[in-house]
């Protein structure tokens, strides 16, 4: 880690309908530390769209910010209903660690039987090479590509403002709540 205060990325995506045809609302959030914004961006992905780590990777190296950002957040490796991130190429394709952060530990098993029955079993190899999540503190898990899981989950404990959540995370969670619901309403 290079700073004391360093600088993440949080990308999340909006609530969307599973039956909806419009793309998903995607909100990226860089801070400085936990608790100062520096940039907003916003995209869009469809529904259950396929190679969904090559929109990140064009989209990201548009970014002014991507320079700065020392490592990027997810909400989980789904973004948009089942399009699936390629955790260890998004980070190699950034050269940047990527973080995945949840709130519990996630089953892929879940993940696998949503693929099979949405006919999408040839993302179940990318689920395959996600790396496993595990406790970094009560209420997060972390996940980590392109970083040793002990400096990725200490990465992820420094950007937490207050709570348990990385920040960059929950304000872009609330910036996609506003965006289609018209204000936030609750945890990511």
């Amino acid at each position: 880690m290079s700073s004391a205060r360093p600088h993440f990325l949080g990308i999340d995506d909006a609530p969307f309908d599973k039956a909806q045809t419009a793309p998903v609302p995607l909100v990226a959030v860089m801070t400085e530390g936990p608790d100062q914004v520096e940039a907003v961006m916003v995209g869009a992905f469809p529904v259950d769209g396929a190679q969904v780590t090559e929109y990140l990777l064009e989209w990201l190296a548009r970014s002014t910010a991507l320079p700065s950002i020392q490592a990027v957040l997810l909400g989980g490796i789904t973004i948009a209903g089942l399009a699936l991130v390629d955790v260890g190429a998004l980070a190699r394709g950034l050269d940047r660690p990527v973080l995945i952060a949840t709130r519990r530990d996630t089953a892929r098993s879940d993940v696998a039987a949503a693929l099979r029955t949405a006919g999408l079993d040839d993302r179940l190899d990318i689920l395959e090479r996600a790396p496993p999540t595990r406790l970094a503190a009560p209420g997060l898990h972390i996940a980590c590509a392109g970083i040793d899981w002990h400096r990725g989950a200490e990465l992820a404990r420094l950007s937490v403002r207050k709570g348990r959540f990385p920040e960059p995370l929950r304000l872009a969670h609330m910036i996609g709540q506003a965006m289609v619901l018209g204000r936030s309403k609750g945890r990511p």
